[in-house]
């Protein structure tokens, strides 16, 4: 079949269908377009729009520049190396080089644990082939499996829905049926939460904290216990990650929700929470309006498709709280009004606020515990910092979404000049970066990534200047090219499309989040200031 012909059965197999006419509550995974026709309308005699200004303040040594990503880069043993070139003037060539030594650093180690692991999947291979075989040689001659065989492994569900505890009750019928069942009596993978999972002390919080990371709570705590916080020290902390016990009070303050003096914090949350309840009193019962009837008709259905895996947001009252916060932005930000996606962007800052209150995992956690006086702070604070967020990304979600399309188009070049190969391989199979990337500028890479990366993704985006707008198209494009060897391994479109839509990082955690952003922050300081660098 055609290129062309699969093209058309994966979309017509893949896409939602809507309502033909164009409303701004659609977007995001369901925008009311096909996505091959609109892929047309930005060719590349458009020359895309980069933001301008706000540019960071360049660090002159390797020594502050080591000091502001030093959490970030540190997933090796080479600080010593590194901390000798010091004295060295910071130049794009220190940058690159330092980068560089990192990530292949964290390469090698990975390599060598793929390589560990391997040769232990091997060996248990190896015995388990001559358990098959000997059980196979017994089932051929008529004989009885002895006793050590036939309790060898897990129970594992036949077709009918029974549970078997032994192979001599199991229907093998042919060394593929055996295959199969010593697939099934393979132990599986642990289950990770989807919030945070114990390795990740910066989310997760449970563990008992390194020395290290004990010494980065320290800091922290000393930084916000002055009269007037130092905001660009908090930046600098901030960037390599943000401890679990100070992330609420840390994300309001960058956020730009509260005020930098501390005498005057409280009385802004009072005013800010009173603000955000008299809306929901002003405006909130106009949901059932015919005019606004379509845009809460759409929230409503979006909020249980909200982290469907997570107990938490499938509970009633967190759903209602979603809806609220959603609506009311809707209705005071009419030029974009809502659109599929900005859902996605309200569940992080309400499982930090609620870890403000918690001291257990959040993923299970029943929101009805907790006083009504705290879920009424954490809705309110939770809509004025993703009202700060959005504020800033806002022409993602206005009419046709002119944000999304420059930064999607801006992202394709970028990759066209960092890794010619990968670019090249997509085009040959007609891949259109709108495809798969739209959804990743719309929706932040939420449905990419696991929320507790998520989360500490938004620690260095609430950091480092305009992250969310200018700095996530170089996490983009740093977390496309992370995926090199299974794109190029990829001969179809369907294939391509199918490996997108669907990048296994269920088990990632901060270790990869940090390289990571180490890779982006190298192409950042390689291209940020010099775009026609990644102009054709």
């Amino acid at each position: 079949m055609s290129t062309d012909g699969n093209k058309k059965q994966f979309w017509k197999r893949n896409t939602a269908k809507v309502p033909g006419s164009i409303q701004h509550v659609y977007g995001a995974q369901h925008p009311p377009f096909d996505p091959l026709l609109h892929a047309n309308l930005i060719k590349v005699g458009n020359k895309p729009q980069m933001t301008p200004g706000g540019k960071p303040k360049k660090a002159t040594t390797f020594q502050e520049f080591e000091s502001i990503t030093s959490d970030a880069w540190d997933v090796g043993d080479d600080d010593d190396e590194l901390l000798a070139m010091a004295a060295q003037n910071l130049n794009i060539e220190v940058v690159m080089e330092t980068a560089n030594k990192v990530i292949e650093n964290h390469s090698k180690q990975q390599e060598k644990q793929r390589q560990d692991d391997a040769d232990a999947s091997e060996l248990e291979d190896r015995e388990e082939e001559e358990h098959e075989e000997e059980v196979e040689e017994q089932w051929e001659e008529g004989e009885e499996l002895t006793p050590e065989v036939s309790f060898a492994c897990e129970p594992s569900p036949l077709s009918d829905g029974r549970l078997v505890k032994s192979l001599s009750e199991a229907p093998i019928g042919s060394p593929k049926d055996a295959s199969l069942h010593r697939q099934q009596s393979l132990p599986h993978r642990p289950t990770i939460p989807m919030v945070a999972r114990i390795a990740d002390q910066n989310t997760s919080g449970t563990p008992a904290m390194t020395e290290r990371e004990a010494s980065r709570l320290d800091k922290f705590k000393q930084v916000l216990a002055g009269p007037n916080t130092d905001l660009e020290e908090l930046r600098k902390l901030s960037w390599s990650g943000i401890p679990r016990q100070v992330r609420p009070i840390t994300w309001k303050l960058l956020s730009g929700y509260l005020p930098a003096n501390t005498e005057r914090r409280e009385s802004t949350l009072q005013r800010k929470r009173q603000e955000y309840f008299g809306f929901i009193e002003q405006y909130y019962d106009s949901r059932n309006e015919e005019h606004h009837q379509d845009t809460y008709r759409q929230i409503h259905i979006d909020i249980p498709r909200t982290n469907p895996l997570i107990p938490l947001f499938q509970q009633a009252s967190v759903q209602e709280i979603f809806e609220r916060i959603l609506f009311i932005w809707a209705i005071r930000h009419p030029a974009s009004g809502y659109v599929q996606g900005i859902n996605d962007l309200v569940t992080p800052f309400f499982v930090v606020y609620v870890f403000e209150y918690i001291k257990e995992e959040v993923e299970n956690f029943d929101v009805s515990s907790l006083q009504e006086a705290a879920l009424r702070n954490i809705e309110a604070d939770s809509f004025w910092c993703m009202s700060k967020l959005l504020d800033g990304i806002q022409d993602n979600y206005t009419f046709a979404q002119p944000g999304i399309q420059r930064k999607v188009k801006a992202l394709e070049e970028l990759v066209s000049r960092i890794d010619e190969t990968v670019h090249v391989h997509m085009q040959q199979y007609e891949v259109e970066y709108l495809q798969f990337a739209f959804r990743w500028m719309n929706n932040l890479l939420m449905r990419e990534l696991p929320l507790r990366c998520t989360i500490r993704l938004w620690d260095t985006y609430q950091a480092e200047p305009e992250g969310f707008s200018h700095f996530h198209l170089y996490v983009c494009a740093a977390f496309l090219v992370r995926w090199r060897k299974e794109i190029l391994d990829e001969r179809d479109f369907q294939g391509l499309m199918i490996l997108l839509q669907n990048l296994p990082t269920m088990h990632w955690g901060n270790e990869e989040v940090s390289v990571l952003l180490a890779e982006a922050y190298r192409l950042k300081f390689a291209f940020a200031d010099a775009p026609n660098h990644y102009k054709r």
